[in-house]
């Protein structure tokens, strides 16, 4: 298994300022970093992966849904294309920066609801849209791991089933889904067992506690998660995702606005310490 950290902690895009800290994410001994790609082009991206390489980082890609114009499971026809557009597009931008795997929410805008699961129609939808995306990366490389969310972020992906059954349908080489254990936390019974029962599309994991601050310190038994993903045979990332409050936009949609660790440094720290002992057994 690799270990990677999410780089939202620190920003929601990544320039030169951030070079130290990818360089003490290395010498911490991470083997990569996962990049957020809320905007810029592929040239840009093919510079970050550049500068990656010569700090011997390799990287995965998280992306989200930023606005309802650009909704791929919306009802208005303009907005939906617009959509998919800006799926293919984060595609384009993964490839550039040499990325492994591009994961997140990419299906509907954080916190936006209709008070109701997805409708038959919006499902028609999610499908049709992932499977384009899936489509437009097939012969890339890139491996694409939709997020489930819980059911306070977002209502058109909530569980691993129904990632599953996602997956099933959207039946691309290539295309999976991620196991958060935050999110898993609030939204599975048994937070382990969903990766025997559904773990055959696992593509991507995000290693974050029950708080969003440091693994390790919180509730989230990791030990029986690690267990389940051995058993499946699972040897791809273990990204750690943590969240602070110094960046407003991620603050407001992480719900995070008070202290959650005494150092950015503890986070990662702590964290790899974890993965990397969760690994060894």
């Amino acid at each position: 298994m690799k270990a990677g950290f999410n780089l939202l902690l620190w920003t929601t895009h990544v320039t030169d300022a951030l070079l130290p800290q990818l360089e003490q994410l290395k010498a911490a001994g991470y083997d990569g970093v996962e990049v957020p790609i809320f905007q810029g082009d592929a040239a840009q991206y093919r510079r970050l992966a550049r500068q990656l390489g010569d700090i011997g980082l390799a990287s995965t890609v998280v992306a989200i849904v930023q606005d309802e114009a650009r909704n791929p499971i919306s009802a208005d026809p303009d907005h939906a294309a617009a959509g998919v557009d800006y799926l293919k597009w984060l595609v384009d931008c993964s490839v550039a920066l040499g990325a492994e795997v591009l994961c997140g929410p990419f299906y509907q805008p954080l916190a936006q609801f209709s008070g109701t699961g997805p409708s038959a129609a919006e499902w028609a939808r999610l499908v049709a849209s992932q499977r384009a995306m899936a489509e437009h990366a097939r012969d890339t490389g890139l491996v694409l791991a939709v997020e489930p969310l819980n059911r306070f972020e977002c209502y058109a992906l909530n569980t691993a089933e129904a990632a599953a059954r996602l997956v099933a349908e959207v039946d691309v080489p290539g295309y999976g889904w991620t196991y958060d254990s935050f999110h898993a936390n609030i939204e599975e019974r048994d937070p382990a067992g969903v990766i025997a029962d559904h773990g055959d599309g696992i593509r991507h994991v995000h290693i974050s506690e029950n708080d969003r601050g440091i693994p390790g310190r919180g509730h989230v038994d990791f030990a029986p998660v690690f267990a389940a993903l051995a058993q499946r045979g699972y040897d791809g990332w273990l990204t750690v995702e943590a969240f602070g409050h110094a960046l407003p936009d991620i603050a407001a949609a992480t719900k995070v606005w008070r202290p959650l660790f005494d150092s950015e440094e503890s986070v990662y720290r702590e964290a790899l310490a974890l993965i990397r002992a969760g690994g060894a057994k």
